[in-house]
């Protein structure tokens, strides 16, 4: 009985640690993204239907209202970079939902080759979709 229970907790170990990997290189493939198809691709590409977004106080609720938010803003010109690594992610005992953590950093740069950078802390919440996708629904 007791080497069932020790085996079984190995083996949802195993899943959890799969899952986490999973959901890091979901983040890391999303941060990959916005250098080389822009960040309104990026953050469309990896939204869930349902995802919420906070911006300036502000809640944008939906993926199309994602979409309408970065495609117009400044974001998607060639003066403006965004760029985060996740320093940490966990994952539901269920494997159903997620989150990350990590740094940021957004710089504009005008016309005359000034740039203003903005450096701060990101969290995402990651939910698996009906096909095993992992998308942000939170962010």
């Amino acid at each position: 009985m007791i080497i069932a229970a020790i085996s079984s907790c190995n083996i949802s170990e195993n899943k959890v640690t799969k899952w986490k990997t999973e959901i890091t290189q979901t983040e890391k493939d999303f941060a990959y993204m916005p250098a080389h198809e822009g960040i309104p691709a990026a953050f469309a590409a990896y939204a869930a239907d349902d995802v919420v977004l906070l911006r300036n106080d502000s809640l944008i609720k939906g993926r199309d209202a994602l979409i309408h938010f970065y495609n117009s803003r400044e974001t998607t010109n060639d003066s403006v970079s965004l760029t985060w690594e996740p320093d940490f992610a966990d994952v539901s005992s269920s494997g159903d939902l997620g989150y990350t953590y990590g740094k940021y950093r957004y710089i504009v740069t005008d016309s005359a080759g000034n740039s203003r950078s903005h450096t701060g802390v990101f969290h995402t919440v990651w939910k698996r979709q009906k096909n095993g996708e992992w998308k942000f629904v939170w962010d």
